[in-house]
């Protein structure tokens, strides 16, 4: 899965990880938002890495792993943030999400029969620093957005993003170049 390659979405060992975490998230969702502390600590335990302790997902917040998910120092989600981690997700330092936002990895055949088979693979998704994605957001898989953007709400982003840019629209594209730095 991990790897890119096709894999059953059915398989045993996934389906027992995926009820695993899904007890884990439950448990980060019912806890009260001034329990900041324990918060963090559910947090440590269930994404791949986090760059500090400056790290912030208002409840409620959904995955399917958790492990594969990497957030860079001084990360903000807000509610409903929610990522499909079949294969890694990325996040750079000092990155901000809006409500509703969703990054998918995991990607399914076009085929009936082929998709009716269970059979998927996954596409890793990557943001760069000081990125700002706005509220109600799909990344879809294999996507990669560059340091310094800012993502339009209710943008589906469907390609890469370049560094420096405001993008937004369905498709995402591209409509301010930034000068950063000046």
């Amino acid at each position: 899965m991990l790897s890119g390659q096709i894999y059953s979405a059915v398989d045993e060992d996934l389906l027992k990880e995926l009820g695993e975490v899904r007890e884990v998230i439950h448990r980060y969702n019912a806890l009260a938002p001034s329990l900041q502390e324990e918060r963090l600590r559910i947090l440590k335990g269930l994404l791949g890495s986090i760059g500090d302790e400056e790290i912030i997902i208002n409840q409620p917040f959904f995955c399917d792993y958790g492990k594969q998910i990497r957030v860079g120092k001084r990360f903000f989600a807000n509610f409903n943030f929610t990522v499909l981690d079949e294969a890694p997700v990325t996040i750079g330092d000092d990155c901000f999400i809006g409500p509703n936002v969703s990054i998918y990895t995991a990607c399914h055949s076009t085929d009936p029969v082929e998709r009716n088979s269970r059979r998927e693979w996954a596409e890793p998704v990557t943001i760069g620093n000081n990125v700002w994605i706005g509220g109600s957001v799909t990344i879809l898989p294999g996507v990669t957005i560059g340091a310094n953007v800012t993502i339009g709400a209710g943008s589906v982003v469907t390609h890469d993003i370049p560094a420096d840019v405001v993008a937004a629209g369905n498709p995402c594209k591209v409509l301010k170049h930034l000068r950063c730095g000046i």
